[in-house]
């Protein structure tokens, strides 16, 4: 898989680590956006599903109070909640949670060039990542 290959070479990780980060990615995009949304990045992406099925749980069932304490302080609580979400699926990966932000931009320029800039851009916005170049 393409892009399985492409974080392998550029980050260093294992196939293992590369699926299971990927579809936590993927996952989460799944979880937040639009039936149509999501169908599309199907379409572009035939094998998201594949990554998705790799991906170890994240321990969803520990965001809602991480949320509350997040909102009292002010932030955005879906954007906290999923780096929270990420960043415990990567340990369970065995990688420290500062792969997020080197697999974000990876995915999201393969996400780009297999369905284009408007898919990219609504995978921007359900993911909470702001302007990633």
């Amino acid at each position: 898989m393409e892009i399985i290959e492409q974080l392998m070479s550029q980050l260093g990780v294992d196939e293992a680590q590369a699926t299971g980060g990927a579809g936590l990615l993927f996952k989460l995009a799944k979880d937040q956006l639009s039936g149509d949304d999501f169908s599309q990045l199907r379409a572009a992406i035939p094998e998201v599903d594949q990554l998705i099925e790799a991906a170890p749980d994240t321990g969803r069932r520990l965001l809602g109070g991480f949320g509350g304490l997040a909102a009292a302080f002010g932030g955005k609580v879906g954007a906290l909640g999923n780096l929270a979400s990420l960043a415990e699926g990567f340990r369970a990966l065995g990688l420290d949670s500062g792969m997020v932000p080197k697999f974000l931009p990876l995915v999201l320029s393969f996400v780009e060039s297999q369905g284009g800039d408007g898919l990219r851009d609504r995978l921007v916005g359900v993911l909470g990542v702001g302007d990633q170049p």
